[in-house]
C-alpha cells in the first residue's frame, strides 16, 4: 500500500487516494512509483481521447507555440471554428464559451432568468430535479438535488422548483400551479446522482410540455455529452432538441473548457454586457475542442463508444448480473453505473490497488467512464479486475 501523499499547502477539499499520477498513454496511466493503471474514469469523463494522443498532443504543442490566451476584446477565429462544429452537430444556433461545466450551467441559469425577465416575469423559476448535480457555485449548488452538497452553504438561491425524474405528472402539476416557471433544467443521464437516465418518452413529453408552456428546455450534457453514449449528445437518442445545452468535460480532452449551445429561442437572450468571462474561449481551449471533434470523427469514436460500451455492459451483466447485492446496471455507451444494495466506497481503493481507476458515486453506484478510445480488450480487462472485487465485497459485508 502506498504511503499517503502529503499536500499540506493545498486546501483539504478532496478525499484523495494515496497515489500521484505522473503520465499516461492511451487508456493507461502511471504513478510516480512507476505502477501502471487502466484508466476507466478518464478524469471523470474528461480525457475523451485518453492520454498522450498522437494527433492531439502535437496540435496542442503547436497552439502553445502560437498563442495560449487573448481576451474577448478581439475576434477569436478558433471560437467561430469550434462553434460551427458544435452547431452543425447539434442542429442548434450559436455558442457561448466558458471554462467549466459549472460555468456553462451558471450561464444557462442566467439565460433562463433573462428569458423570463424579457417576457415580463420578475421572479423567474426553473424546474430542477431530485438527485441532479449541476455544480458547486451557489446558484448551481442550489439547482443540485443533493442535501449533502447543500449542507453548510445555506441560504440557497431561490427560484428553483424540484421534481422527481421520469415523472411527467409532477411536471404537469408544476405547469398548472407555478406561473413564473421559465425553463426545465435536467441532465439527460444524471452522472453524480448515480447514472440515472431520463427515459426517452419522458424527454419527449418534457419537450412537448415546454413547447406548450413557452418554457426553455435546458439539457445538461456536461458529463453525458461529446460522444460518451455513442451519439454526439445523449438527447439525440430521443429525437428531440433542447433550447439550451451546457457542455464541458470531454469537449477539450483534458484542457479546461465549457460551452453553452443555444437554439433559436435562447440564441439572442444574452447581449453585450449581460455575461462574459476572462479565460473563456481562449485559443488553447478552442484548439483543443476543434481537434477533439476532428479526431473523434477521423477515428470513429462515437461508433466505438457504442460498440465497446455495449460489450462492457454485457460482460458486466454476465459476471455480476445474478449476484445477490447487485441491484441494477444503468447507462449507455461508455457511461455505466452498477448499483449495489449497500455503500461501496471501499471498492474505489480496492480497484486502485488492483490497477483499475474508477469512481463510486451516490454512495452505492460504481461508475465507469473510460476514454472513448477504449477497446473491447480493455473492457474485458476492466471486468476481470472489477468482478472479483465486487464478489468479495458483497460476500464480506452485510446489506
Amino acid at each position: 500500500m502506498n504511503a499517503p501523499v502529503s499536500m499540506p499547502h493545498v486546501m483539504p477539499t478532496y478525499g484523495r487516494l494515496p497515489i500521484a499520477l505522473s503520465h499516461g498513454e492511451g487508456a493507461y496511466v502511471w504513478d510516480t512509483d512507476g505502477r501502471r493503471y487502466l484508466d476507466a474514469l478518464s478524469g471523470i469523463a474528461v480525457n475523451t481521447l485518453g492520454h498522450k494522443h498522437p494527433k492531439l498532443t502535437p496540435a496542442l504543442q503547436d497552439q502553445v507555440s502560437k498563442m495560449i490566451h487573448c481576451c474577448n476584446y478581439y475576434q477569436v477565429p478558433l471560437q467561430e471554428e469550434l462553434a460551427r462544429l458544435l452547431v452543425e452537430r447539434s442542429g442548434l444556433t450559436n455558442v457561448f464559451f466558458c471554462n467549466s461545466g459549472l460555468e456553462a450551467n451558471e450561464a444557462a441559469l442566467k439565460i433562463a432568468r433573462k428569458y423570463g425577465h424579457d417576457k415580463g416575469i420578475d421572479k423567474a423559476e426553473v424546474v430542477v430535479y431530485e438527485k441532479a448535480f449541476h455544480g458547486r457555485s451557489i446558484a448551481t449548488l442550489s439547482a443540485t438535488g443533493n442535501p449533502k452538497v447543500h449542507a453548510g452553504f445555506e441560504p440557497l438561491v431561490e427560484g428553483f422548483v424540484r421534481v422527481p425524474l421520469n415523472d411527467i405528472a409532477a411536471l404537469e402539476e408544476v405547469a398548472r400551479t407555478r406561473p413564473n416557471v421559465t425553463a426545465v433544467f435536467l441532465e439527460v443521464i444524471q452522472g453524480e446522482g448515480g447514472i440515472n437516465p431520463a427515459r426517452a418518452e419522458y424527454l419527449q413529453a418534457v419537450r412537448a410540455l415546454c413547447d406548450k408552456q413557452g418554457w426553455l428546455l435546458m439539457l445538461d450534457e456536461v458529463q453525458c455529452g461529446m460522444g460518451r453514449t455513442g451519439k454526439w449528445f445523449a438527447h439525440q437518442w430521443t429525437g428531440i432538441q433542447p433550447d439550451v445545452m451546457p457542455l464541458a468535460k470531454g469537449l477539450g480532452s483534458g484542457v479546461p473548457i465549457g460551452a453553452v449551445v443555444c437554439g433559436p429561442k435562447a440564441a439572442n437572450v444574452l447581449q453585450p454586457g449581460n455575461h462574459g468571462t476572462t479565460f473563456g474561449g481562449n485559443p488553447l481551449a478552442m484548439r483543443a475542442g476543434v481537434e477533439t471533434i476532428k479526431i473523434m470523427e477521423e477515428d470513429q469514436l462515437l461508433a466505438n463508444a457504442e460498440r465497446v460500451g455495449n460489450h462492457l455492459m454485457a460482460a458486466l451483466r454476465k459476471e455480476l448480473g445474478n449476484l445477490p447485492g447487485v441491484v441494477e446496471f444503468r447507462g449507455q455507451g461508455l457511461m455505466i453505473g452498477i448499483e449495489l444494495d449497500r455503500p461501496c466506497g471501499v471498492i474505489l481503493n480496492r480497484a486502485m490497488e488492483a490497477g483499475l481507476l474508477l469512481s463510486v458515486t451516490s454512495d452505492k453506484v460504481i461508475r465507469l467512464l473510460p476514454p472513448l478510445i477504449f477497446t473491447t480488450e480493455q473492457a474485458d480487462q476492466t471486468v476481470a479486475i472489477l468482478a472479483p472485487l465486487v464478489r468479495q465485497f458483497l460476500s464480506e459485508s452485510a446489506a
